[in-house]
């Protein structure tokens, strides 16, 4: 029951001033769901009818008055984000989609939307997990011309999603950060950008910084003697030069990776052009993902015919169905990456069995490339052509180290000069890095210092010491199976729900403890102790690290730290419900309080003098939607009642909870 009785609507309404009469004090303004120069929204203050306005809460002279605001507390808030790939597009739709009165501000360095898939345009690249389960969950493409999207479709993709959901209005483009420095005082992030348009500096300052950089962005040239001597072309995977012509040309390929694997199968169908392939690493070619299924689905090859993505556009629940066959059999093999379990054991017999068959015109390729150790410690790509390129009169399989590179070419490590017109640089990015710029966090120490051992984080989001800043895509974020688009959403997810806790409970920073960072870690490590990950392979999976035995020598100590510990499955249940208990917290000192405005941190129950109410959050009594008049009874609506509805007779057979656990 009510503690007061229905009114008549006249007074009901009347408790609220009019927004067209004099508004009284300590009214405040909401701005629109974080468009920056929309329209603001009055909010008349319903207790400032009847008491003297304080807009926060303040303990002068050992008296705390309330928050004049109401219960949702949507306090001003600014966010960057850097980069606008698949992490800073799904930022850009989450952050206004569900915070009010937030500021954002994306910088992305190149001249459009798409990160690594802008960045690289090499003949041949694609992406090499099926493109049905690399795409957002909420906005399917079912018009992929292939199971292997080709670079050109997913930058389309992704500008057509961001401009969808107007990403584009927050994002500046040809604008690189050049430093990010993180104010302990004010409890903000100033970062430095550079405008590539006009060439000129200048500084924004932010509550929140997300890295949304991603790991394929720092470029790694090969640390090989001469390099710049060859007098010939260079270039690099992800810095192609698009108007180079191999037509004719002798074209030598550094490099074994994903990036390898797609260029020299394209590149040795050019007219007349040769090819000399230096390959050092030995390296799994895995059957094509999802291979089975296609056959199953009647699908001779990975090209998508038109017939079926009509009945794809047409139909959407048998896109849906579709979907769901491919997102579930990614999530069936991770299996695979443990070893000595039956799947895994079997999975590699059937990659010898395919490489062998696909090299038998060259067997003593076969002898050269097959590895020592198992499948899935490098990175896995299928690699469609790349085997039986290899195999062809104009290719030549170099094995050999490179002792150095001369103006005319390459010499190998058996004194063998190989000439070439063309070199091209397949050779990856500097992983589980800090940015090439400096981010510099509490007292003033930088990212790549706090990395100088290893690269450590909470989660792979959040690293101690660099208060409000999180990270996407970071070290410990790759998946080792399943949909890396899940793992974007579900890191994204879990940022937004942070910023939202600071905003909403008056906090000045949020940073995570130390002994949590370590926690992860551990768990990480002893995690990948049981994985195919922990064979010896040449990975950017992995990285060496410097330790003391207990003799005192120093030794070298391989982890990983490119992958997530565990499936994509995994990962979304990880980060469902943020862990609060594993972060510390600073919050904003009270108005009017002495000690605040004399720089004395604001705490809850340390030892500082300042002292702040830390449930000054409840505001003043109010909901927004009361001071609104709008949804005052929104717990009744459908679209909220029918997912918490019970199930009947038996609670415990809700469907929802079958397939997703309840989560606090």
């Amino acid at each position: 029951m009510s503690a007061f009785p229905n009114l008549p609507e006249s007074v009901a309404h009347a408790v609220i001033s009019d927004p067209g009469e004099a508004k009284p004090n300590g009214a405040t303004k909401l701005k629109e769901n974080g468009v920056t120069g929309g329209e603001d929204t009055a909010v008349p203050n319903a207790l400032a009818q009847n008491a003297e306005p304080q807009i926060r809460g303040s303990s002068q002279n050992g008296s705390w008055k309330l928050h004049d605001v109401a219960v949702e507390n949507h306090r001003p808030m600014k966010v960057i984000v850097i980069g606008a790939g698949y992490s800073g597009i799904y930022c850009g739709i989450r952050i206004p989609e569900k915070i009010k009165n937030c500021e954002l501000s994306i910088y992305e360095k190149n001249a459009g939307f798409g990160g690594a898939w802008y960045e690289n345009r090499y003949p041949g690249c694609a992406c090499d997990v099926p493109s049905h389960s690399y795409q957002y969950s909420f906005d399917p493409n079912p018009a992929w011309s292939s199971l292997y999207a080709p670079s050109h479709e997913i930058r389309t993709y992704l500008d057509r999603v961001a401009r969808k959901y107007s990403v584009d209005r927050f994002t500046k483009f040809r604008h690189e950060i050049v430093s990010c420095v993180y104010d302990e005082d004010e409890g903000k992030w100033h970062v430095r950008v550079k405008d590539h348009t006009t060439g000129l500096e200048f500084e924004d300052v932010s509550d929140v910084l997300i890295s949304a950089r991603g790991n394929l962005n720092n470029i790694s040239w090969p640390n090989i003697e001469g390099l710049r001597d060859f007098k010939g072309e260079i270039m690099h995977s992800a810095q192609w030069n698009e108007s180079y012509d191999f037509t004719n040309k002798r074209i030598g390929i550094i490099g074994s990776g994903s990036s390898a694997i797609q260029i020299i199968p394209n590149l040795q169908r050019v007219p007349g052009a040769q090819l000399t392939c230096f390959i050092r690493s030995r390296t799994w070619i895995s059957p094509p993902f999802a291979e089975s299924l296609f056959k199953d689905l009647g699908l001779s090859d990975f090209n998508i015919p038109p017939s079926r993505i009509q009945q794809f556009l047409d139909d959407p629940s048998n896109y849906h169905a579709f979907r769901m066959l491919v997102e579930e059999d990614g999530n069936n093999i991770h299996g695979v990456t443990i070893k000595g379990t039956p799947i895994q054991l079997e999975g590699q017999k059937l990659f010898e069995q395919g490489m062998r068959e696909r090299l038998a015109p060259k067997p003593e390729i076969y002898d050269k490339l097959i590895p020592s150790f198992s499948p899935g410690c490098r990175r896995l790509t299928p690699g469609p052509g790349f085997l039986e390129a290899l195999c062809q009169d104009n290719v030549l399989f170099a094995a050999d180290d490179i002792a150095r590179i001369e103006p005319e070419g390459v010499r190998t490590a058996d004194e063998k000069l190989h000439e070439i017109d063309v070199l091209v640089c397949a050779t990856g990015f500097h992983v589980s890095a800090p940015p090439p710029f400096p981010v510099a966090g509490s007292g003033g120490k930088t990212i790549r210092e706090h990395w100088s051992k290893r690269a450590s984080t909470y989660l792979s989001l959040a690293t101690d010491a660099f208060p409000n800043h999180f990270i996407m895509l970071g070290p410990n974020a790759a998946i080792g199976s399943g949909s890396l688009t899940m793992m974007i959403e579900s890191v994204g997810d879990y940022i937004v729900k942070c910023v939202r806790k600071l905003q909403k409970e008056n906090l000045k920073s949020i940073s995570i403890k130390p002994e949590r960072v370590e926690d992860f870690v551990e768990y990480a490590d002893q995690y990948f102790e049981k994985t195919v990950f922990k064979d010896e392979c040449r990975s950017w999976y992995k990285t060496a690290i410097e330790e003391v035995d207990e003799k005192g020598n120093k030794v070298l100590r391989k982890v990983v730290t490119g992958l997530w510990p565990g499936s994509t499955l995994h990962c979304i249940e990880a980060l469902r419900s943020p862990r609060w208990e594993d972060y510390d917290y600073e919050y904003l000192p009270e108005q009017d309080d002495e000690d605040a405005r004399n720089g004395v941190l604001a705490t809850v129950g340390g030892s500082k003098k300042s002292r702040v109410n830390a449930m000054g959050w409840l505001g003043n009594g109010w909901s927004q939607n009361q001071l609104e008049q709008r949804h005052m009874a929104w717990y009744l609506e459908p679209r909220f009642l029918d997912p918490v509805r019970p199930s009947a007779p038996r609670p415990e057979e809700n469907p929802e909870f079958a397939a997703r656990a309840f989560s606090h």
